[in-house]
């Protein structure tokens, strides 16, 4: 996935904002197979609990079953079909999400080679925002950040002045 590129910036901005609301002592459920960033978080204390590469769409028994404190999912909800099943789902109070946000110049990214690695969802910070809240979390913080990509060209340039991904870190609202 990242032969060509290493997404530097996002992985450093996603660091300090984890750091800054989990405790190294906290276990992450990072929804996911492990990837390079779960291998970031292990390095930097963290303890982490990956999935096994199950159709989380269709299976959400590890979140059931797996025992965390915090949820984290790191560019992964644009690929579910059902992201609010999971949110309903999450067994802690605290959670972690980033995604990369719609792209007005950009169309939804789709591998052709990979069925896993497509987009089905792009979302504009607002339906993240809804969909948290309509399944009972509490935005406490957030950030967009940009992605410049070293190309030419008029889309290259507006990478560097509109954002591309939202992280947002959340609590469970109490009934």
């Amino acid at each position: 996935m990242y032969e060509k590129t290493f997404p530097n910036k996002r992985f450093k901005l996603t660091l300090e904002f984890l750091q800054k609301h989990v405790n190294t002592s906290e276990t992450i459920f990072d929804f996911g197979v492990p990837n390079p960033f779960s291998k970031i978080m292990e390095e930097n204390g963290y303890t982490v609990k990956n999935t096994k590469g199950e159709d989380l769409d269709n299976d959400q028994t590890a979140l059931q079953t797996e025992d965390y404190t915090v949820f984290t999912a790191f560019e992964i909800f644009e690929h579910l079909l059902n992201p609010y099943t999971i949110l309903q789902n999450v067994k802690c109070d605290k959670l972690l999400i980033s995604i990369p946000l719609r792209l007005w110049f950009s169309p939804a990214y789709r591998s052709k080679t990979d069925m896993w690695d497509r987009h089905y969802h792009e979302f504009e910070d607002w339906q993240l925002d809804w969909l948290l809240e309509k399944t009972g979390w509490k935005i406490t913080d957030r950030l967009q950040f940009t992605h410049p990509v070293k190309k030419f060209g008029f889309r290259p340039l507006l990478r560097y002045f509109t954002p591309r991904y939202y992280i947002v870190a959340a609590e469970k609202i109490k009934a």
